[in-house]
């Protein structure tokens, strides 16, 4: 049944499937005296990717970087943008609508910018067996086996338990995985012998399993020697050139036919987009179900369908494997993508690399930015100025910002608090 409002007749409405990067963006530039826009997104709220290791690793609180979607839409720039919650399951592109578990909703436009989701690369079982932290109820489920794990190898005295309960093996050497094998390896360094007496550091072995050759593999060379450098003085062993194979009874198989304990495995080794049930005329994809699109974000072969950040491919003559899946490309295509629908003129997008960075620890971070490579203290505060000023909400700015000096200044905190979800009363089946 389509629950949905009849479509505004004056003006064009558009239907922004993603409230990440992309798509807020997006609405934040759209002008919504020409347009109805509609904003999609299975959370209510934005939330801050490059932040999801510190819920991890309980150095931040979930809410201090997320954001009520209905909040932001009160502001000056993104009001009169709709938002409905649901996630998007299908699109046809014949009929010019999307379906979510709620509604089906009609649009003229229609911008994609769902994002990515886990890959494990065709071993689809390890969704039951691995860690993940690619949202934040993800985050939070890492976050209380970690601070289980601890509580629970202090009432063993079973040496062989104690060492499965300690063992933290995480696969991917990206940002992501540098930055959370660093979070453990400073909680190991400094948080246990302060908070749990009874477990020795040498108990703890944290492990960082990466494919390549190299940590961090679209920085440069100096800022991956460094992570690596950084990693080994938190007492993080790292592995590089190995892959892992299978992940079963808590043990790890690696592609030269070793075996390592692994009582607890995070992944962050990569990502696909996501996908929909397509009708209509089918959309071209990549290798990694991205929707290829031109130079003016359009995706290819379709009228009125554009794709943006992380789920879009756009090949160019310069750049064929396309653009990097950072935050910096997702925000510029969405301004791009708003000034040609603002003014109907469209121009090839150019993306302006305004550099990378990652943090291992205090004080320990790298940074490759446009004219020079940073590294160490300067690097870290480069770090979180850029990711202090990228949050929604001055509430949220101050907290995170109260939160980081405090733990610098003392590294224990009130965050390491073990939440689980209540069973009961099961969800209505009505919703």
């Amino acid at each position: 049944m389509d629950i949905t409002e009849a479509k505004t007749p004056h003006r064009p409405r558009i239907v922004v499937v993603g409230g990440g990067f992309a798509g807020l963006n997006l609405v934040k530039k759209l002008n919504k005296k020409y347009f109805e826009v509609i904003l999609v997104d299975s959370n209510n709220y934005h939330s801050f990717p490059p932040l999801f290791y510190q819920i991890a690793s309980s150095g931040l609180d979930p809410s201090s970087i997320s954001f009520p979607f209905r909040r932001e839409m009160r502001k000056g720039s993104v009001k009169g943008v709709k938002y409905q919650m649901g996630e998007v399951s299908a699109i046809d592109f014949s009929r010019k609508e999307v379906t979510t578990q709620y509604e089906t909703l009609s649009y003229d436009k229609l911008v994609i910018a769902a994002g990515t989701t886990n890959n494990f690369f065709g071993n689809d079982e390890l969704i039951k067996s691995v860690y993940t932290i690619k949202s934040v109820p993800e985050a939070i489920r890492c976050r209380d086996e970690i601070l289980e794990r601890m509580e629970r190898a202090t009432l063993t005295s079973d040496k062989a338990l104690r060492k499965k309960l300690l063992s933290f093996t995480v696969i991917g050497g990206g940002p992501t995985g540098v930055e959370i094998a660093g979070a453990l390896g400073e909680m190991k360094r400094y948080i246990l012998p302060r908070e749990y007496p009874t477990i020795s550091p040498d108990e703890v072995s944290i492990t960082l399993i990466e494919g390549s050759d190299k940590l961090l593999g679209a920085m440069s060379a100096k800022s991956s020697a460094k992570a690596l450098e950084y990693l080994k003085t938190l007492m993080v062993d790292v592995r590089l050139k190995q892959i892992m194979t299978s992940y079963e009874n808590e043990t790890v198989e690696l592609g030269d036919g070793t075996t390592m304990d692994a009582g607890m495995v995070i992944w962050t080794a990569g990502v696909t987009a996501r996908k929909f049930d397509f009708a209509g005329n089918t959309p071209q994809l990549d290798k990694s179900s991205r929707l290829v699109v031109d130079t003016s974000c359009r995706v290819s072969g379709l009228d009125d369908v554009y794709a943006l950040g992380d789920i879009a491919f756009m090949p160019t003559d310069s750049n064929p494997k396309g653009y990097p899946q950072l935050a910096q490309v997702a925000i510029q295509q969405a301004v791009h993508l708003a000034g040609e629908l603002n003014t109907e003129k469209f121009t090839e997008f150019r993306y302006r690399d305004k550099g990378a960075m990652a943090t291992v620890g205090r004080n320990l971070a790298v940074a490759d930015l446009p004219h020079v490579s940073l590294s160490g203290f300067i690097a870290w505060l480069t770090w979180m100025f850029i990711h202090l000023i990228s949050i929604l909400g001055m509430r949220n700015k101050l907290t995170v910002l109260i939160t980081w000096i405090w733990a610098y200044c003392s590294y224990p905190t009130s965050l390491r608090l073990i939440i689980r979800p209540s069973r009961y009363p099961l969800k209505s089946k009505h919703l």
